[in-house]
């Protein structure tokens, strides 16, 4: 129990450490390395609270697809960071008015939320506890939530189509593929064999 709780600590605090150094550090290639730090001390305080597959699809999704896609967006883009923190002074009354807003709503929630804490009848959990993390919340997933799981697989789906005609190349010189020309090729029109004389080269 008391690694359990080091642990716990360890990760909390390594995770709101490079939650702070995501937003203030100057080079956005370190703010998204931090955020995957931050994503791996996520992963392991879900962990330590018995959600393994939540961990999993932290580091799975979250890692190795989202925060991947931002550190090769960041990198690609050639953008001016000078010309952009340029402007922030004149954008600073509107972000101090929403910081205070959320900040205020923030305290109002601190001070008036109130826990009320059960007692869990150990016997009853035991006896309800016939399935898995993963095997509980696939459950859920299919059966009560299933209109809204094909819901957001169908949203996805739109959202790909589009980007796919937004990014399609209409060039004439541009290289396509043809499906039926790879499906009817023989070895004579894919194959050349080149009779190279020693010393020569090709």
């Amino acid at each position: 129990m008391l690694i359990m709780s080091i642990l716990f600590y360890l990760f909390s605090f390594i995770m709101i450490g490079s939650a702070f150094m995501v937003v203030l550090s100057r080079n956005p290639v370190h703010s998204v390395l931090f955020l995957i730090l931050c994503f791996f001390n996520s992963a392991g305080i879900f962990l330590i609270l018995g959600a393994e597959f939540l961990a999993f699809i932290l580091v799975i999704v979250y890692v190795g697809a989202v925060a991947v896609l931002f550190l090769f967006v960041v990198m690609m883009l050639d953008v001016e960071f000078k010309s952009l923190t340029s402007s922030i002074i004149s954008y600073l009354p509107v972000g101090m008015t929403i910081g205070f807003i959320i900040l205020s709503e923030l305290m109002l929630v601190l001070f008036t939320w109130k826990r009320e804490y059960v007692k869990i009848d150990l016997d009853i959990m035991e006896d309800q506890n016939l399935y898995t993390n993963t095997e509980a919340l696939g459950l859920v997933l299919y059966t009560d939530n299933i209109l809204y799981f094909q819901l957001a697989g169908l949203i996805l789906l739109a959202s790909m189509i589009g980007a796919i005609v937004l990014t399609v190349n209409h060039r004439p010189s541009a290289k396509r593929q043809s499906i039926e020309s790879q499906v009817n090729r023989d070895s004579k029109n894919s194959i050349e064999n080149i009779n190279i004389k020693p010393g020569s080269g090709i």
